[in-house]
């Protein structure tokens, strides 16, 4: 065989002074160009979405529509129940209706919330209820709470303000009532501070500016005007001026705790404007919601969640509805082991609105917010989780 046959012959490659040239050059070709989006478009992105995604105030809106339908569709649905097929009529101030009440208030706030966390791509928990030793913290509320109340009552009985009978109720139905009252009243802290003080207050943090949390309070207190015709809205009017300045101050300074505070502001004004609706509320009595309000967040911020919050809500609640019988927030309910009276003037018995329509609730709050201070700002050793730090789950 010949040697051409077996070994093909290899073209010659003629060097014309760059050996380069020998090569094939490989040119680079420019991808194709994204399309633009329309302006329409990256402005409807920009309306509804920030770096955390859903905007704040649509938030806020979808769970406050949630809740009100859930609301609405329970208590119906409830209502049908209860006296078309069951054939039960229920006591307004009995423990089994208040019971009820609360649940249903519960289910709806839980159902919202859980949607919301849905669409914002959290855990429920993220929302102020994640912080360290919860079980501890909700404990020490709780004790805390029965604690304030009865310096509260045994003030106003010392300055001959509450006046105390005999023992409403005797034997097994102490613990049966005691229980009842109990387990409405965690439901209560749950839902109130679940919505106010968890969901609205982490919400707000993550999306309020100073301006934003004057147009919201400027709204509730116009709503007010126009709409609740009572002396508890001047308990509004009064929050809403204290809390002014303050924010006022933190915006001028650009400081990172700005955002909580504002909404802070907001909450607790707001926590004060949905109790002007109960019966015998006085502008104290809203003025003290509202106040107390603002020491949960202040408890939020020290000890990074709302679960002492929650537990100090229930107890003052059970405290003053079961143990002391008192009035709360107008309302005498049934099944309560001591009965209680106010005696003198309204400024300083509460009158019908109970021991929160006294001027005495005042120091007992300013107390509670300086213990509060003292003793956790000592012992903190976590910060209160920031809402962008918070991550959203994929």
């Amino acid at each position: 065989m010949n040697t051409e046959d077996r070994f093909p012959a290899v073209p010659t490659v003629v060097d014309s002074g760059n050996t380069l040239n020998a090569f094939p050059v490989m040119t680079a070709v420019a991808p194709p160009p994204l399309p633009v989006e329309p302006a329409e478009t990256r402005f409807l992105k920009w309306a509804l979405f920030s770096n955390q995604g859903l905007r704040a105030g649509w938030s806020v809106a979808i769970f406050l529509v949630l809740t009100l339908i859930l609301m609405g569709v329970l208590r119906i649905a409830t209502k049908t129940l209860l006296s078309n097929v069951l054939h039960i009529k229920l006591s307004a101030l009995s423990p089994a209706s208040a019971l009820i009440g609360e649940a249903i208030q519960f289910i709806a706030i839980f159902g919202a919330v859980a949607v919301c966390a849905l669409i914002e791509r959290r855990r429920i928990l993220s929302y102020n209820l994640i912080g360290p030793t919860r079980l501890r913290h909700f404990l020490i509320g709780t004790v805390a709470g029965f604690a304030a109340l009865s310096l509260l009552v045994g003030s106003l009985y010392a300055g001959g303000w509450l006046r105390f009978g005999l023992v409403a109720l005797s034997g097994i139905q102490i613990a049966q009532f005691g229980v009842l009252w109990g387990v409405a009243f965690l439901l209560t802290g749950f839902a109130e501070e679940g919505s106010v003080r968890c969901y609205l207050q982490f919400t707000l943090t993550r999306g309020i500016n100073f301006w934003w949390a004057c147009g919201l309070i400027a709204a509730m207190c116009v709503s007010g005007v126009l709409w609740v015709h009572n002396e508890g809205m001047w308990g509004v009017y009064a929050m809403a001026a204290l809390g002014l300045l303050p924010c006022l101050m933190l915006y001028l300074k650009r400081s990172q705790s700005a955002g909580f505070w504002q909404a802070a502001w907001v909450t607790s004004t707001f926590f004060g404007f949905i109790h002007t609706g109960n019966n015998g509320e006085t502008w104290i009595g809203i003025f003290a919601a509202a106040a107390i309000g603002f020491v949960f967040c202040v408890s939020i911020r020290l000890t990074g969640s709302a679960w002492w919050a929650i537990g100090f809500h229930a107890s003052w609640d059970w405290g003053q509805t079961f143990f002391y019988g008192t009035a709360d927030s107008g309302y005498v309910a049934q099944g309560h082991l001591f009965t209680a009276t106010p005696a003198g003037a309204a400024l300083w018995s509460g009158g019908p609105d109970g021991p929160e329509g006294s001027l005495l609730i005042l120091p007992m709050i300013l107390t509670t917010l300086l213990m509060i201070v003292i003793v956790y700002r000592r012992r903190r050793t976590v910060e209160t989780p920031s809402p962008a730090s918070q991550p959203q789950l994929s």
